[in-house]
């Protein structure tokens, strides 16, 4: 059987000697899901994604938001045209906006003048907990501010990428309705980081609500747990719940490299998705690691 090809659909790129992103370039720590992300204040561009990946069949990359500059969130964009010169990479853009800026609308036209920028992504405010959701607060999905911004994606095409924890999708999913010819693509599993009972079947009910949606695929990514190796018997349950719950026809497989470097090498990751899904058909598989990824992302 040949190798089958990936589309790694979540990864990025940074280079902290020319560019500015607050959160790795400034000194000041932010809190974060995996904690200590000092390993990750280096520039990290095509050659050592390349080298991380190595030994697998990547044939294309979605390149999600780094955080950049908010003075300049199209200096991003401007700035993968080079690194796409030099390296062919990334095939699709999913670019930064906040879509509760007033100008937001200048911003996604910005963006949209370059012809691999699919999407858009921008964390909308999230509570710590879900006893702690507000709904319609500031910066949050239900804030009318921010639908604003994000009832102009589908004027210039973009879909939307969506990170949030799980106690949002129920907010996610009105949004999806109310929205309906925007394509939402949820972020790293929806972050099924408390894997107590409890968490899970919190995790599980809130992901079928969202998953009933039509114009909502899934990234199946992002599951490392801090302190804790990445193992597929850690993540076997997460990856398998998430296919039944969106279908086969609406996962694939990411990376999200370099960030979950952290966590577990290129290798154990893809390697891991490998064996999780070995019992499944050759065309399944292929779906899951390549095929989905270029139809929702519009990959030629």
């Amino acid at each position: 059987m040949t190798e089958l090809p990936i589309v790694d659909a979540h990864q990025h790129f940074w280079d902290l000697e020319r560019n500015y992103l607050p959160w790795l370039c400034d000194e000041e720590v932010v809190p974060f899901r995996y904690g200590d992300y000092g390993a990750l204040r280096r520039s990290y561009l095509p050659q050592d994604y390349f080298r991380d990946a190595a030994g697998h069949h990547v044939v294309k990359t979605v390149y999600v938001e780094t955080e950049w500059d908010p003075r300049d969130p199209v200096g991003e964009t401007r700035w993968l045209q080079e690194i796409i010169a030099l390296s062919g990479f990334p095939h699709a853009i999913v670019a930064g906006a906040r879509l509760d800026d007033p100008e937001v609308g200048l911003v996604l036209a910005g963006h949209a003048a370059f012809p691999r920028v699919r999407g858009i992504r921008h964390k909308p405010r999230a509570a710590g907990s879900p006893a702690e959701v507000q709904i319609g607060a500031p910066g949050s999905m239900g804030d009318p501010a921010w639908r604003r911004g994000y009832a102009m994606l589908e004027r210039y095409g973009l879909s939307f990428d969506l990170q949030t924890p799980w106690w949002h999708l129920a907010e996610a999913a009105l949004l999806a309705r109310e929205f309906p010819r925007t394509q939402i693509i949820l972020n790293h599993t929806g972050l099924p980081a408390d894997r107590s009972p409890n968490g899970l079947a919190g995790w599980r009910q809130a992901m079928a609500t969202l998953a009933a949606e039509p114009n909502v695929a899934l990234k199946i990514s992002g599951l490392g747990q801090p302190g804790r190796p990445w193992t597929v018997e850690a993540n076997r349950p997460i990856v398998r719940d998430a296919i039944a719950l969106f279908g086969l026809e609406c996962c694939m497989f990411a990376s999200n490299f370099p960030v979950d470097s952290l966590c577990a090498d290129f290798d154990t990751i893809f390697a891991g998705f490998r064996r999780i899904v070995a019992d499944l058909g050759r065309a399944e598989q292929q779906k899951l690691f390549h095929d989905n990824a270029v139809r929702i992302y519009r990959l030629s």
